[in-house]
Parts: C-alpha cells; structure tokens; sequence
C-alpha cells in the first residue's frame, strides 16, 4: 500500500509560514513509508526558526537525516512525528508494516526513512505522549549532564515543554529544594504540579532575590528559558562554586551578560548541554537507545497530557505558530494532527 498524498508545512520567511500540497511518499530500496498521525511544535527550536532568529547558512541538523539542507528560507522543519508506517521498499522487512513509529523529520502527512534511522513506539504509549519523545530526551540529557547530587538545591530558569520535563525528572531526585523560574502563569502551574517545590514569578519579583531566599543560592541552575537576558540571573542565583548548565539554544539572539561580579568571585562553571551528543565520561554506558528508554519509561510516568494544551489539524499551522509565538497565551505544547 502507498501513501495518500496530503499537507507540509513550509517556513517562507520570518513569522510565515504555509502549508503546502505534499506528493505521496513512495519508499525506495532499503526505506519505509510512515502516515503520520500527530506531530510536536517545538516552542524552542522551531520558534526561532520561526522568527528568522537562526543563522540561515547553518546546518539544519547534521546528525538527523530527516533534516537536509540549511535553515535558510524556504525551508520544511520539525523534528518530532508520529505515525504508522504503512509501505515498505525492496530489502525491508515486511512485518515493519502496520508498526507506529517516532521520526525526527518535518510537518508533513506522510514521509519515507530508513528502518534505523525510526524509533518503534512502545506498546502503551499513544500517539500524542510518543510525539514528546525529543523532548523528554533532551530533559534526560540535562538531568545526565546537571548530576545532581543528594541534597543539592537547584532552579530551572524557564518552563516550556523542555523545562517542566526537566522540573519533573529532577524532582525525582534526592535533591533539598527545587525552584522554577518562568513568567507564564499556566507553565507556573504545571511547574508546581511538576514538583518544584517553589514557583517564581519573574515580572513581579526580583528573581535572583527570590531563588537566593528559597535556597541560599543554588548548586546547580539550569537555564531553559530561550532569553539570553536570563543566564546572567542564573549565574547570579548560583553559589559559590556552582555551575549553570545553558540547555537555550539562542539563535542570533544577543544579550550583554555581566560576568565581572558573581561569576567570576564566585567560581562558578558555565557549560552547555545539547540533545544531540553527551558528556564523553557517560559515552560508554549511555547511547542513543539506552537514553532513548529512560525517556519512553518517563513519558508513561509523567503526566505529560496536562502539558498538551491545544491540537490543531495541519491546516492551521499558521494559526499554531502565531498562538505559540504569542507569550500571553496559556499555549504550552501544541500538536498538529493528520487525517489517518
């Protein structure tokens, strides 16, 4: 059986975005034919993408082949689809038909890719819980690269899909205090049903005042919020000798940082934290697939449905990006839903 032709959506330029007829995807030797079913909008990422806030001759991504080419417009982005894979090409096992699957790739109604280069969904796991899956392994990595110890007392600055994922695996650990930072008064509610153990607001309080008084200044921060104002707060809530792990991924995005008071008294260690590679002293125990099942376990212990706020079909994508460009809204993660 071959894949119906259907909808992909297209960045054109900054704040537009179309969708665009898409062609049926007819697997050639060695690939498969996914239907998608549902698809995650990333609020990080693809936001800045979005907005024109990326370098347009960089690589789209590099280490998935769902992604080719640069982020210059035009350009098809995304990177989190769930599906059935519904054809498959000469040298594939058949039995891969009728098998939901995760794909790092774009917006789109139906797309081939290698058999190796897909995630086999769980049993269990629905469709929309499996579309979080990049994110729930991005909030593993920060989790792995934060290390947290027994009794240390961190903040999560930022409370996106990424950040309260992250907010909920550290919560799990044997930590003293737990604090979140975000402006958005829906992501401070789930935050808090996350399990932080405080919630600052940073437009009505002073936020390095409010982490400081919470915790005496924090082992370990981590700054998820996209704003490139915010990691100079992080390093100010940090004590001596904490560290700050950046898991922002800014753009072209600039920001003056003062780094001639705290951070450089204070010792404390700047580092980023990025989904695509690991710290080289876990390399050996921990790959790709052994990070991929922490996240699929977290998924079905987490209560990630609260964090699933709109679904939308794929024809409204322009309305999807606009409702989560917008930081008043109550959006927190959307979904784009495909016609089975």
């Amino acid at each position: 059986m071959s894949a119906v032709g259907g909808a992909a959506v297209r960045f054109v330029a900054p704040n537009e975005v179309e969708v665009v007829d898409h062609g049926a995807a007819e697997p050639t030797a060695g690939e498969v034919t996914v239907e998608t079913r549902c698809s995650a909008i990333s609020a990080g990422t693809e936001l800045l993408v979005y907005r024109g806030e990326v370098d347009g001759s960089m690589a789209a991504d590099e280490k998935l082949p769902g992604l080719g080419g640069t982020l210059s417009y035009p350009l098809r982005y995304g990177y989190a689809a769930v599906g059935d894979v519904v054809d498959v090409g000469s040298g594939v096992d058949p039995t891969w038909i009728g098998r939901p699957v995760f794909g790092f790739n774009p917006h789109e109604s139906s797309f081939t890719a290698r058999p190796e280069d897909l995630v086999a969904v769980p049993d269990g796991i629905s469709y929309e819980r499996a579309a979080l899956l990049a994110n729930a392994e991005t909030a593993v990595n920060f989790n792995l690269d934060a290390a947290p110890r027994i009794g240390e007392r961190i903040a999560v600055f930022g409370q996106g899909v990424v950040g309260l994922l992250t907010t909920a695996l550290l919560a799990e650990a044997p930590i003293e205090t737990l604090v979140a930072v975000e402006p958005n008064p829906k992501r401070r509610s789930l935050a808090a049903t996350m399990g932080a153990d405080r919630v600052v607001d940073p437009s009505t309080e002073d936020p390095v005042a409010a982490v400081r008084d919470a915790t005496g200044g924090v082992d370990i921060a981590i700054e998820v919020s996209g704003r490139p104002s915010t990691l100079e707060t992080a390093v100010e809530s940090t004590r001596y000798d904490g560290r700050v792990v950046v898991g922002s991924w800014y753009g072209t995005k600039r920001e003056p940082v003062a780094l001639g008071g705290r951070f450089h008294r204070g010792r404390v260690d700047i580092e980023s934290s990025q989904v695509s590679t690991i710290d080289p002293s876990l390399r050996g125990r921990w790959d790709r697939q052994r990070r991929h099942s922490v996240a699929w376990n977290r998924l079905t212990s987490i209560n990630v449905d609260a964090l699933i706020t709109h679904r939308l079909p794929v024809a409204e994508a322009p309305s999807a990006y606009r409702l989560l460009g917008d930081d008043r809204t109550d959006a927190v993660q959307i979904l784009l839903t495909y016609e089975p």
